[in-house]
């Protein structure tokens, strides 16, 4: 009994807690259903059975729930359905209504505004129409006086008119377009009238020299005439009578043009002001009637006075040379000033005006260059443009002198070729000379020297094309002297390939002097010595800045460096104060020779044929390998064979440096080894000391 209660109590329990999970799981978010299930499964064994049953039971009563719903509503919704069907069709019929309307609405508004436009711009036509008649009748007074003025050859009248116009009529009508160009076309009908004037001018004082002879009668009789008048008056005063004149002679005649323009200074000072120009006809007319007077009392030609004037013209000769040569020590201040300031780097131009710039001093042209995007960089550096300058300043200064001599375009076109010639081949020269001597002038300098000086070059036919349009005598004279300075720069550029390469060996030998050889080691160190490296990375970096050096200048730096590097390195084996060499010294030694192999196979600088640039170590190659591998035999007996291993190999150095490894008295010494193990070998190697001496002896007879 108690255990039936307590499975009643218990399912009680049960079924009010389903319920409360129940209601939790109808009333909270689905995101929390998961724990609320798992404390079903959680509780009793088979609570969830019951559970469902449960949830089953709760799921048909709902159902039951929403059918009835769905069936107290249906009715209504159906009929509302049935009455939105009637309406839509008269909704369209009443959209279709308001859409014709509100067309026609708008038709009728375009219509409208489109009439209203047409009536506004007729009547603003209307408008500016009367107003361009009133105020083109303010103009057409003016203008129609301006034109019969022109016509019937009043200028001065034309130009009060166009003075009027400018002044009364057009500022009252100065805001139309046609008045604007009627004030722009009056300072050209002004200097039409000027040059109209001007050229009457001219055939009235040409008509006066006509008339020359009797102009200077009348004028003397008139001068007798008032001589004899005031002789006449101061006789009458002395007697004390006093003589009223009927005339004077004082005033002075007016000289009119045919165009009515006064031409003294008494009367139309108005006139001639207010055209604005009296001052540059009067100085005409007194400059031409200066010229005809000097032309009347300049003696014929046939007469001149006797006099020889060749000791002249050839005192201005000398003069001329004495002046040339001042413009040359000028110049060779202004060239050493130009070097000096130069930083011998390429030109760099940011942009399209820079590039312009440089080019309109200088003529270069590279289509390689031009193609490239900016900023860039052009090959010379900023000497070359400020000396190209320079030498054009110098033709123009000549020039200035030889104009004077009064001498044919062909002989001033000869002075100043030579004179050009002179300030090439002397002037210039020395300061480039100078220059590549200089102790600050390094590799880099001294190849953008050869690079300037390879662009000058090329600029000379520029130069003699400017003379060329100064003189205006044809290139293709016979007399014409042509330039040759251009040897100045092609002597210039092998200086300074000849400097290159004794700095380039002056460099080498720096560093071999660093060179610190333990010449008694008994094995070497397994890698190349420290300031071998450090020469060839110089050598490298050097190179890359030659490869800008035109032709082969390039190349023979890199053959010289590359063989004055080997016989520093033979120099260094057989030097008479190297008194003993042990193997390992020769080890280490060859070790930095193979160094200086694998830089001249690695193609330092472009161009050289196979290998060509190896074979400046040969010497060394032969000997080192002679000695490494101890190939007496091989030597001795193919020695003077053109097929000889070891051709390149001479018997004196071999013997020299085999003297030096020879001595005994060192503890590493390879021979003590050999006298120790075998001493047959030193026999051996005393035979070889003997052949290598006979040898030596026979080349020596």
């Amino acid at each position: 009994m108690h255990i039936t209660i307590m499975a009643d109590s218990e399912t009680l329990e049960c079924i009010t807690e389903h319920e409360r999970i129940l209601q939790e799981i109808e009333s909270t978010d689905t995101a929390c259903v998961g724990p609320t299930l798992r404390s079903i499964y959680d509780d009793q064994p088979n609570a969830h059975k019951r559970f469902m049953e449960k949830l089953d039971a709760r799921i048909r009563n709902h159902d039951r729930e929403i059918e009835k719903m769905c069936n107290f509503h249906h009715q209504g919704f159906v009929d509302a359905i049935t009455e939105l069907l009637k309406v839509r069709a008269d909704a369209e019929k009443l959209m279709g209504q308001v859409t014709d309307t509100n067309r026609r609405l708008q038709d009728a508004g375009r219509e409208v505004t489109a009439q209203t436009e047409e009536v506004i711009r007729c009547r603003v036509q209307q408008r500016n129409m009367a107003t361009t008649v009133e105020k083109l009748q303010l103009c057409i007074p003016g203008t129609n006086a301006a034109s019969a003025s022109v016509r019937k050859i009043l200028y001065y009248a034309a130009l009060k008119t166009m003075e009027q116009l400018e002044k009364v009529y057009i500022p009252r009508v100065s805001q139309y377009r046609f008045c604007q160009i009627m004030a722009e076309n009056l300072p050209r009908l002004r200097e039409e009238i000027k040059d109209i004037s001007m050229s009457d001018l001219k055939d009235f004082l040409e008509s006066i020299r006509k008339h020359s002879d009797k102009v200077g009668e009348t004028a003397m009789r008139q001068a007798q005439q008032h001589r004899t008048f005031n002789s006449a008056v101061a006789k009458q005063a002395s007697m004390g009578h006093y003589i009223k004149p009927v005339y004077s002679l004082n005033e002075r005649t007016h000289a009119h043009t045919p165009n009515g323009l006064l031409m003294d200074d008494d009367t139309g000072d108005d006139e001639a002001d207010e055209e604005g120009d009296r001052e540059t006809f009067e100085n005409y007319y007194r400059k031409q009637r200066k010229k005809q007077a000097r032309l009347v009392l300049q003696p014929q030609a046939n007469m001149g006075f006797g006099f020889p004037v060749n000791r002249l013209f050839d005192l201005l000769f000398e003069v001329r040379d004495q002046y040339n040569e001042t413009l040359l020590k000028k110049w060779a201040l202004v060239f050493r000033w130009i070097f000096e300031l130069d930083n011998y780097s390429p030109i760099p131009v940011e942009t399209e005006e820079e590039y312009k710039l440089v080019v309109s001093r200088f003529p270069f042209h590279d289509a390689e260059i031009e193609k490239q995007d900016f900023p860039k960089k052009l090959p010379m550096s900023q000497s070359v443009p400020q000396i190209y300058t320079q030498v054009k300043e110098f033709i123009y200064a000549s020039l200035k002198f030889s104009e004077s001599l009064h001498r044919s375009s062909t002989e001033i076109d000869d002075m100043l070729r030579k004179s050009t010639n002179l300030l090439l081949t002397r002037t210039l020269s020395s300061c480039l000379q100078n220059l590549i001597k200089k102790p600050h002038i390094g590799l880099t300098e001294l190849v953008q020297i050869i690079i300037n000086t390879t662009h000058l070059e090329q600029a000379c036919r520029y130069l003699e094309e400017f003379i060329t349009n100064i003189t205006n005598v044809s290139p293709e004279t016979v007399h014409t002297t042509r330039l040759y300075g251009l040897s100045t720069f092609k002597d210039a550029r092998h200086a300074a390939e000849g400097e290159i390469y004794t700095k380039l060996n002056q460099k080498i030998d720096e560093f071999i002097q660093l060179a610190d050889y333990e010449w008694g080691m008994a094995e070497s160190d397994g890698r190349a010595s420290g300031y071998l490296m450090d020469l060839i990375n110089f050598l490298r970096s050097t190179f890359q800045v030659f490869t800008h050096l035109p032709g082969k200048v390039a190349q023979t730096a890199c053959m010289s460096a590359c063989k004055h590097l080997s016989t520093s390195l033979m120099q260094m084996l057989l030097d008479t104060e190297l008194k003993q060499i042990s193997m390992g010294a020769i080890q280490q030694f060859n070790l930095d020779v193979i160094q200086c192999e694998l830089f001249a196979s690695s193609e330092p600088v472009p161009g050289f044929q196979g290998d060509t640039l190896q074979l400046a170590f040969i010497d060394l190659r032969q000997l080192l390998d002679l000695f490494m591998v101890w190939d007496w035999s091989t030597y001795l007996a193919d020695y003077g064979q053109p097929t000889s291993k070891y051709l390149r190999v001479n018997p004196a150095t071999a013997l020299a440096l085999l003297e030096k490894m020879k001595d005994t008295s060192k503890k590493n010494n390879i021979f003590s080894q050999f006298r120790k193990n075998d001493r047959d070998k030193q026999k051996l190697i005393e035979t070889v000391v003997k052949q290598l001496r006979s040898l030596v002896n026979g080349m020596s007879s």
